[in-house]
């Protein structure tokens, strides 16, 4: 098999990228440490169309050599805003009819593999410090919680890799509806 050009891809220039349609999903960073995990998140957000994310509280924000190294331009093509804090944007996002999903294992939580975005709603995923987590107070906000199942070790991903998963998760059930 030849790999594809470039030019086989026929992607869209950033200014493009900006007009076109995108899949109503917000993503949401509370607190993330690593630029190269903020830069990982935009560049997984281009990917799947993303409506805008939200750098909450510690997150970095471009312009920032080390967010470009892995986002590649995403954060010059994916709309992003700064938020001081990551409860106000979560309540801010369900007065604006959005459905908040945090990704996070808490008891009660949906596994990812089965939950069913709804037609015609609107989603905000947030994703949490590399440490911590999502805080509690978010957490206590969110209409679900979604964990991603697990079958090794460790008990956690990446936050990037969390966040890619989810992503794609929902944009396949949302995506197919456009």
């Amino acid at each position: 098999m030849e790999k594809k050009t470039i030019w086989d891809l026929n992607r869209i220039t950033p200014d493009s990228f900006k007009t076109a349609p995108k899949v109503p999903i917000v993503m949401v960073l509370d607190n993330i440490r690593s630029l190269s995990n903020v830069g990982a998140i935009l560049r997984t957000c281009d990917a799947f169309a993303v409506e805008r994310v939200l750098l909450c509280g510690v997150t970095g924000t471009p312009p920032s050599p080390e967010i470009h190294k892995t986002a590649l331009g995403a954060e010059d093509s994916v709309d992003w805003t700064y938020c001081d804090d990551t409860l106000e944007a979560v309540r801010q996002l369900k007065r604006d009819g959005y459905t908040v999903c945090s990704l996070e294992q808490v008891k009660g939580s949906v596994s990812l593999e089965s939950f069913t975005p709804r037609e015609g709603m609107k989603y905000a995923l947030v994703a949490g410090n590399e440490v911590k987590g999502v805080a509690q107070d978010v957490v206590d906000a969110s209409d679900v919680c979604l964990e991603i199942p697990q079958f090794g070790t460790k008990h956690s991903l990446n936050v990037s890799v969390s966040a890619g998963i989810a992503l794609w998760q929902l944009f396949a059930h949302m995506q197919l509806r456009q």
